[in-house]
């Protein structure tokens, strides 16, 4: 096992996002490691936007459910990082 996949399977129970991302996966027929592969993936992408931008890191832009409305004051998650 890799960090990556204990860092992604240890957000399933600390994340309701992260956790809800990988039972998607899971539903589409993904197996346990390519889900976790998949979630590692969009973890790695938030950690390098919120790098990149200087911004903290927010569950509801990084995995925002149907109902959540971005903050104003932070781009789109992950796109407008600027580069």
């Amino acid at each position: 096992m890799t960090t990556g996949h204990h860092w992604a399977f240890a957000t399933l129970t600390a994340s309701p996002g992260c956790r809800v991302h990988y039972d998607r996966r899971r539903s589409a027929g993904d197996r346990h490691a390519a889900a976790l592969r998949n979630l590692y993936g969009r973890l790695l992408g938030c950690l390098h936007h919120c790098l990149a931008t200087g911004q903290p890191y927010a569950e509801q832009h990084a995995f925002p459910t149907r109902g959540d409305s971005p903050t104003p004051l932070l781009p789109p998650w992950p796109h407008g990082a600027e580069t």
